[in-house]
């Protein structure tokens, strides 16, 4: 007859030893890995090297199950040893430059770049993926078609889409077309490709100013008179005339607020200056050429708030013609730097006409 066997006979699996002291590192570090990983926690093993991350991998395919007291005993352990924990140091030196980010000199850390080589530790996609977009767009160009579309197949959307969008028609039809055909490119060649890209990236020269050229004398004209900012735009005209649009671009004065400034953010303007400067401003520009920026501003604020403006004003009598530029200035500024703070966007010059052509 047969009869079904006792679960008592069935041998069960071999535990992991009863303590502790008994496990080597690896087993340990197999362990606490599992349990952060049932537990939901983000692991993120792959910034380990790959030796490290193979020999986890297989310690953890070797073993079964560890019983609650050894689990216990090694949590603790590991837990004593982060409390013990002072001071922790990145790994290599492309690590240390990561975080002396922004410390040491541009020079320095190109230097040390080039001397340690490309790959010291970590991802060079990570590299590409910080860097700028005008420094990609000359490599991408130069690139063939299929490690183009290799590069914009790892960077997130948003850039791929910017940067394709800054391409030329024709150039971006055919990257677009082979990022359909990456999908058969192995690991191993889409690390290759991130690995020669990051070192084109390193090879730049470090730029010796934050700001573009553009930005720089928009931001000198911006704080000039009339008169020198019309004939320093004059003579770029006659050198270059795409340059001399892009400045223009970047140039903002007092002028420009009723074009460039949407009429839903004067509230936010008038918030960040005190009454006393935006009256100045408003009373000056309200007794000259500029009437129509004055009422652009108090067309756009409350009611209230605007017809009280506007008595204070009458109150304040004739304005000093210094006073009420430093008074634009100020309020120039504010808005300045409530783009700055991307708590409104300006509107460039031209947008206006490319929507009515679209």
């Amino acid at each position: 007859m047969n009869q079904s066997t006792p679960l008592a006979r069935i041998a069960p699996p071999v535990p992991i030893a009863a303590t502790a002291a008994r496990l080597t590192r690896k087993q340990k570090a197999a362990i606490i890995v599992r349990f952060l990983l049932n537990e939901g926690a983000d692991v993120r093993l792959s910034e380990l090297p790959e030796g490290m991350q193979a020999a986890l991998t297989t310690q953890m395919g070797s073993m079964r199950y560890v019983d609650r007291t050894t689990l216990i005993s090694v949590l603790t352990e590991f837990a004593t040893e982060l409390e013990g924990m002072g001071l922790t140091f990145p790994h290599g030196v492309a690590g240390a430059l990561n975080a002396l980010d922004g410390r040491i000199s541009p020079h320095t850390a190109a230097r040390l770049r080039k001397e340690a080589g490309v790959r010291q530790f970590g991802d060079p996609w990570e590299q590409v993926a910080r860097a700028d977009l005008d420094d990609l767009i000359p490599i991408l160009l130069a690139e063939s078609t299929e490690v183009a579309a290799v590069m914009l197949a790892k960077l997130d959307v948003a850039r791929a889409a910017d940067l394709l969008s800054r391409l030329p028609g024709d150039r971006a039809r055919r990257i677009t077309f082979a990022i359909g055909q990456t999908g058969n490119v192995t690991p191993a060649a889409v690390d290759r490709i991130g690995l020669s890209l990051a070192a084109q990236l390193n090879e730049l020269p470090p730029a010796a100013f934050e700001d573009g050229p553009v930005e720089r004398i928009g931001a000198i004209l911006n704080s000039s008179t009339g008169a020198l900012r019309d004939n320093v735009l004059n003579g770029l005209d006659e050198e270059d005339r795409d340059f001399a649009d892009q400045v223009r671009r970047a140039i903002f004065t007092f002028v420009h607020i009723p074009d460039r400034l949407a009429a839903t953010d004067v509230p936010k303007v008038t918030r960040d200056l005190e009454q006393s400067v935006l009256m100045t401003a408003l009373g000056a520009a309200l007794a000259g050429e500029l009437a129509p920026v004055a009422e652009f501003l108090l067309d756009n604020m409350s009611r209230r708030m605007s017809d009280a403006i506007r008595e204070e004003i009458e109150e304040l009598g004739r304005i000093k013609p210094k006073e009420g530029e430093e008074a634009m200035t100020q309020v120039v500024n504010a808005i300045r730097r409530l783009q700055a703070a991307g708590e409104i966007t300006l509107i460039l010059p031209g947008d206006d006409d490319e929507e009515e052509n679209t």
